[in-house]
């Protein structure tokens, strides 16, 4: 277990992503995903009101009611660290005070919980004022309901702007962000992870493996059957993927462990890191991603400079 840095929480290092649930993982292969997880020592799962509203018949809301099912089968909700998200479901968009409260008290209905741990601003809105957001997040925060917010999908100057407001006008403040960030998709190198360096803030990045490309699963001349391939193929298919992927392949034997638990140390070994978010829909998969494993610095530089 690491600490996530200001809180008092005590996390995995890899978080759950719970995108899935619900989605392309059914409630039955969704159940045993999350049993392996938190029965191989893990504790941090993500997840959001919207998920999964983009699938025919969704409305939002079935991966957390899900992960509140197990949960309540389980009797292990003191055991888990539960981070969700506000802002982008269709029919509770945005950051008003208003929205963020009846938001939240929906979200832990499902979670059949009265607290969540970390509650993320999931995109950033502009049409709302930043101290009128953070004054709804403060009051959840004092009735114990949320016991820390963070950001997600935040411009630098947007996020710098936030904590300024919190420090000021004595709100409560994002203890951490969640943007894409991965070996394919680094981006965010030179654009939030200065501001969240100076603050001291935490990245918990999700798309870890990037959309399962750096899982090792697309070859060259293979073709993949999966949800996610065309965005795949067109973003990562290319001449510096091909050549991750191998760097990859030597290290995963090298350390007689997974592509994936490679290609994640890797992300967790980054300035600003705490524990990257990767998602696994049936038990092979939340195998190839659970191992905990440290790189040399001549194996992370290799990776560093693809």
């Amino acid at each position: 277990m690491i600490k996530l840095a200001n809180t008092d929480l005590s996390i995995y290092p890899l978080c759950l992503g719970g995108n899935v649930f619900g989605y392309s993982a059914d409630k039955e292969n969704s159940e045993a995903v999350l049993s392996f997880y938190a029965d191989s020592g893990g504790n941090f799962i993500d997840t959001a009101d919207m998920y999964s509203q983009w699938a025919p018949g969704h409305i939002g809301g079935e991966s957390e009611t899900i992960i509140g099912n197990w949960m309540k089968k389980r009797g292990n909700r003191e055991q888990m660290i539960i981070a969700t998200k506000v802002g982008k479901l269709d029919t509770k968009p945005g950051l008003k005070a208003s929205n963020i409260i009846s938001a939240c008290e929906d979200s832990l209905k499902r979670l059949g919980s009265d607290y969540i741990d970390i509650y993320y601003s999931h995109q950033d809105d502009l049409e709302t004022p930043i101290e009128q957001s953070l004054g709804a997040y403060d009051s959840l925060i004092k009735a114990g309901k949320v016991r820390y917010i963070a950001a997600s999908n935040f411009t630098p100057e947007r996020l710098q702007e936030s904590l300024d407001v919190s420090k000021k006008l004595n709100l409560a403040s994002y203890i951490a962000s969640q943007d894409q960030y991965n070996l394919m998709d680094r981006g965010y190198e030179n654009t939030l992870m200065p501001t969240l360096k100076s603050n001291g803030l935490s990245q918990i990045p999700f798309y870890g493996l990037a959309r399962g490309f750096l899982t090792g699963k697309y070859r060259k001349g293979k073709s993949v059957e999966s949800i996610r391939a065309n965005g795949v193929n067109t973003n990562y298919a290319n001449d510096r993927g091909w050549e991750i992927i191998e760097k990859l392949d030597q290290i995963a034997k090298d350390q007689n462990t997974s592509v994936a638990a490679v290609a994640l140390a890797w992300l967790r070994a980054q300035v600003t890191v705490s524990a990257p978010i990767a998602s696994a829909t049936k038990l092979e998969q939340i195998k190839e991603i659970m191992p905990i494993v440290e790189l040399s610095n001549q194996e992370l530089q290799a990776l560093t400079s693809s």
